[in-house]
């Protein structure tokens, strides 16, 4: 990172990292990166205004990511059309909600029941890969186990490869430790 700056802190959402720029003239931006939130600003900014500006960044991502947010009718309604879309419509849960007590999977479903339940998780992350666990589930009301005629359904979803490999590489980072960039330069690693 030439010509930037790293300030580690916490925000309401997880730890914030704020990167300042030589470069970065006017514009503030930010983004999430796992469970941390990313907020790039002008080196020139001064500390009050750099709390200032994470702040109001923080409530826009935070705004945003509430508008993206399906509630369990909305997400009733999308496993009605994702089934229509691309299971004949055969695919006809009973129910389907948001659940927070689904921390090893992203999603499950009891076919004898008509059930689907998403882990809250994937609130905030792309409509392709919420789509994917969805139908995902859907499947399993007509294939309970992971063999070649589930496959097959999934096949028919165009995402599925970009999701499961996105959902790989959350599940790969939340193993890994939080360490904030120092800022310090490293010795060459005679490894690489």
């Amino acid at each position: 990172m030439n010509g930037e700056s790293v300030t580690p802190g916490v925000g309401r959402q997880g730890p914030v990292e704020v990167r300042r720029s030589a470069r970065r003239r006017r514009t503030v931006s930010a983004y999430r990166e796992g469970d941390r939130t990313i907020v790039l600003i002008p080196a020139r900014m001064s500390a009050d205004e750099e709390r200032r500006w994470v702040s109001v960044m923080l409530d826009k991502l935070a705004a945003q990511e509430d508008r993206r947010m399906l509630d369990d009718d909305e997400l009733k309604q999308r496993a009605g059309q994702l089934s229509d879309r691309y299971l004949q419509g055969r695919a006809l849960p009973d129910s389907v909600r948001w659940v927070t007590n689904q921390n090893a999977r992203w999603g499950s479903c009891t076919p004898a029941l008509g059930t689907i339940r998403l882990s809250h998780r994937l609130q905030g992350m792309p409509e392709y890969v919420i789509d994917y666990v969805l139908l995902h589930e859907l499947a399993h009301l007509l294939v309970p186990g992971h063999g070649p005629p589930f496959w097959e359904l999934l096949e028919r979803y165009p995402r599925t490869e970009r999701a499961r490999g996105f959902l790989e590489g959350v599940a790969a980072a939340e193993r890994l430790p939080y360490v904030p960039w120092s800022g310090a330069p490293r010795a060459a690693d005679p490894a690489q």
